[in-house]
């Protein structure tokens, strides 16, 4: 492949990722909006923020969900600060 067509092509997928980026950011707001929602509702009926068998459960129904290629390590490691980021905005 020529050069230039390499340098399209990169310019391209570059692209496709900043769409994505802005997908994911859309996506995390709207997870944390819903979260500060039940942030409140916990605290209504008297409930922890933290639960840890709920976290556990979201962890293992996202690993049952990938079909990869994100590797189960790489997915906890994405998820659990996302949960710790939404777990300490509800406090």
């Amino acid at each position: 492949m020529a050069q230039s067509n390499l340098f399209q092509d990169l310019k391209k997928k570059r692209r496709k990722i900043d769409l994505i980026d802005h997908r994911l950011l859309t996506l995390l707001n709207l997870r944390l909006r819903t979260v500060l929602k039940m942030g409140k509702i916990k605290k209504e009926m008297g409930k922890k923020v933290y639960d840890p068998k709920r976290e556990k459960e979201v962890l293992e129904r996202l690993k049952s969900k990938n079909k990869g290629p994100l590797k189960e390590k790489d997915l906890k490691e994405i998820f659990k600060p996302i949960m710790k980021v939404c777990r300490r905005s509800q406090m």
